[in-house]
């Protein structure tokens, strides 16, 4: 039991990026002036080093800390939504195959930090 509870807290304090936590993935995007953006309003992100459709992530460690993942919520999405498991084993939400993210730049509703930041990272056009 008590690895149990040390799994589960271990599994919360990762799904914990910069202020960004499990409650803002419990429902999916949503588009805003054309842009996708999280259940929150807030800007999301693909990473160009992301394969489409190759199921995985390759944003961890350091990485996650500024491109924190979104969560995918707990019913599984269907349509251009799909679910990654990231190197940790959290369930990441992904777009047309692609893994979105949030940038921790980005402070309020609107903010759209990260797009072309070194020329891998794009907001995420609907």
């Amino acid at each position: 039991m008590k690895i149990r509870k040390i799994g589960l807290a271990l599994l919360a304090s990762t799904m914990l990026f910069n202020g960004y936590s499990l409650a803002q993935a419990q429902t999916l995007p949503k588009v805003s002036d054309g842009i996708l953006v999280s259940a929150t309003g807030m800007t999301l992100y693909t990473f160009d080093k992301d394969a489409a459709g190759s199921g995985q992530s390759n944003c961890n460690g350091p990485c996650a800390g500024n491109w924190p993942p979104l969560i995918a919520p707990v019913q599984l999405p269907t349509g251009k939504y799909s679910v990654v498991t990231r190197e940790d084993g959290s369930k990441q939400l992904a777009y047309a195959g692609k893994p979105l993210y949030l940038y921790a730049a980005d402070k309020q509703v609107g903010d759209r930090k990260g797009d072309n930041f070194k020329d891998v990272w794009h907001i995420v056009k609907e």
